[in-house]
């Protein structure tokens, strides 16, 4: 029973540092889905019955991207998006090849660059209180957040209809 309480001190105390510090994690179905100390969750959830897939934590200014095969073109396409305001601003678009729904015209303030074989449209300022996606069925739609990609088929299933939002 000492053994116990000797370690029940230190565990207590390692937690209480933790939440001193400000250490902060945002846990779904028993797994980390991500660490940051900002106020800012990332949440995905199912449009029709408002079930929570998963939740992230991001810093302002914090980057994600959704990255999908495009369905007429065959190509992928990675949308890139910003936490800002408590908006989820798009700010670039890379993809290998132009088609229908895909940007061809440059507004004021886009670039067109080169990225290997990819194309980088850069300068968009579209900002959304959310997004809407119907996960994939025949290609996935992949979130990439904090540089770790999760297959949206296997969080949400296929064929779902989504929501992004922050929160």
């Amino acid at each position: 029973m000492k053994l116990f309480s000797r370690y029940g001190i230190v565990l207590s105390l390692i937690l209480a540092a933790l939440v001193i510090s400000g250490a902060a994690f945002c846990i779904i179905n028993g797994k980390v889905r991500g660490k940051g100390n900002g106020d800012t969750v990332l949440v995905i959830k199912d449009t029709d019955s408002g079930r929570v897939y998963g939740k992230w934590l991001l810093e302002e200014k914090e980057e994600f991207a959704i990255e999908f095969v495009h369905s007429v073109n065959q190509s992928p396409v990675r949308e890139y998006f910003l936490a800002e305001n408590g908006n989820i601003r798009s700010f670039a678009v890379r993809f290998f090849s132009f088609g229908a729904g895909m940007q061809s015209d440059l507004m004021e303030g886009q670039t067109l660059s080169r990225d290997g074989d990819a194309m980088v449209i850069s300068g968009l300022s579209a900002s959304f209180k959310e997004l809407n996606y119907i996960v994939g069925t025949v290609s996935d739609h992949v979130l990439i957040i904090k540089n770790e990609p999760v297959s949206l088929r296997e969080l949400c299933g296929k064929n779902a209809h989504i929501t992004i939002f922050l929160k």
